[in-house]
């Protein structure tokens, strides 16, 4: 018999949209949890389900959109709106239910619809009231909008990605938003644990912004402790690491990154250059970085004679080394499906759906599968379970509360 996912038994009531805070409770969905996702009636929910532009068939069902199914799977959608007379009264009994509240509205706002702490307690005092906000909840931003590339732009990371003498470049992937999305998850599930050993609730909070800079990690240690502020390194190179970087194959790219000192001399017999390894100019770390350009040249100059597959081969795990794919190619990558990490999750507008898998992993439990719901889908089984009877429910819809 399998064992439950690790998270069965949390309920969350998750205020959110777009991106980072239902990223963030889609992994709790993930591992178990009761995600219960509360919408706006009126203007058809989270605005992700209108982004395209990719959609299932029908394009015209509120669950459609590929962004909004890569963020909701798993969780339960309910409407409610809270700025009309008698919602305060629903959430209030949806929160004497609930572990948590999950939010990542504008720092000013959860106040202002009664979704922290000093409003819910009263109904539950064991409640969570996890924000994720652009700016944080407090101080001169608290009500300023904020999204990730601006985080980027303003925490440095503009200036730390590309190559060197191109314009400021975001990475790749909406990463802060990503990261603060798991974050949060963590600091509910953190305060939850804490709830429940001593019964007593709490505000808790992370921003956009204050991830973003705590990502800077050594970097922002490096300038606050000896003034270095670091900047972009050629063909994506480590800052202090040699060789980790770019190199030219016979028909393109490969990463190395020969983090630890054991590697080099391997890598040195590998590209057939042992020599290289007794060399003085090049024994240790601090010696090899001076010597950057010129390892550069010798290793383009030898990793030019076989293709990128040719060397992951010759290779063979002894050297940390990885090919240099698109996103196509790395949705076809073998080894990402030898991990099972895509799965297919029903999903009523269009059958099987395609998805990348959690990547947490559980052996012997069998996680959740379940795509993303319709807007409202969950509404009437719900509030029902609360105590709103059909006749109650039917009033509540015509007055616009739910």
């Amino acid at each position: 018999m399998l064992a439950a996912p690790p998270l069965s038994g949390l309920k969350v009531l998750a205020f959110e949209q777009y991106g980072a805070g239902p990223f963030g409770t889609q992994f709790l969905a993930d591992l178990g949890a009761e995600v219960i996702k509360v919408e706006s009636p009126a203007d058809g929910g989270d605005m992700a389900r209108g982004v395209g532009p990719y959609f299932l068939e029908p394009a015209d069902a509120t669950n459609a959109s590929l962004f909004f199914q890569s963020f909701n799977r798993n969780k339960k959608s309910i409407t409610l709106d809270l700025t009309k007379p008698g919602a305060r009264e629903i959430l209030h009994r949806l929160a004497a239910r609930a572990d948590a509240v999950a939010s990542n509205l504008r720092g000013d706002v959860p106040a202002k619809l009664g979704l922290d702490y000093a409003s819910l307690s009263a109904a539950n005092p064991r409640i969570v009231c996890a924000f994720l906000s652009a700016y944080g909840r407090e101080g001169s931003r608290a009500s300023w909008p904020g999204y990730d590339y601006l985080m980027q732009a303003e925490a440095g990371y503009f200036a730390l990605t590309g190559e060197a003498g191109t314009p400021p470049s975001r990475m790749g992937l909406s990463i802060v938003d990503l990261m603060t999305g798991l974050g949060q998850a963590f600091a509910l599930v953190s305060a939850v644990l804490k709830a429940r050993e001593t019964g007593v609730g709490t505000d808790i909070d992370i921003s956009l912004f204050d991830l973003a800079c705590f990502n800077l990690s050594y970097l922002s240690a490096w300038y606050l402790n000896a003034g270095h502020a670091q900047d972009r390194v050629a063909r994506s190179g480590h800052p202090s690491l040699t060789p980790c970087q770019l190199y030219r194959t016979g028909d393109g790219w490969i990463f190395i990154m020969c983090n630890k000192e054991k590697f080099w001399p391997i890598l040195c017999d590998a590209v057939g250059h042992p020599e290289w390894a007794a060399d003085p100019r090049f024994a240790t770390f601090k010696a090899r970085l001076k010597e950057r350009e010129a390892i550069e040249t010798m290793l383009d100059q030898a990793l030019s004679a076989r293709t990128t597959a040719e060397w992951l081969s010759i290779f063979g795990g002894r050297v940390p080394a990885a090919p240099v794919l698109d996103v196509a190619q790395a949705m076809q990558n073998p080894f990402l499906h030898e991990r099972q990490a895509i799965q297919s999750v029903e999903c009523t507008a269009a059958g099987d759906l395609r998805l990348l898998a959690t990547p947490i992993r559980v052996p012997g439990v069998e996680m959740p599968r379940q795509a993303a719901p319709e807007h409202g889908a969950d509404t009437d089984s719900v509030l029902s379970e609360i105590g709103f009877d059909a006749a109650r429910l039917r009033e509540l819809r015509d007055a616009g509360v739910i």
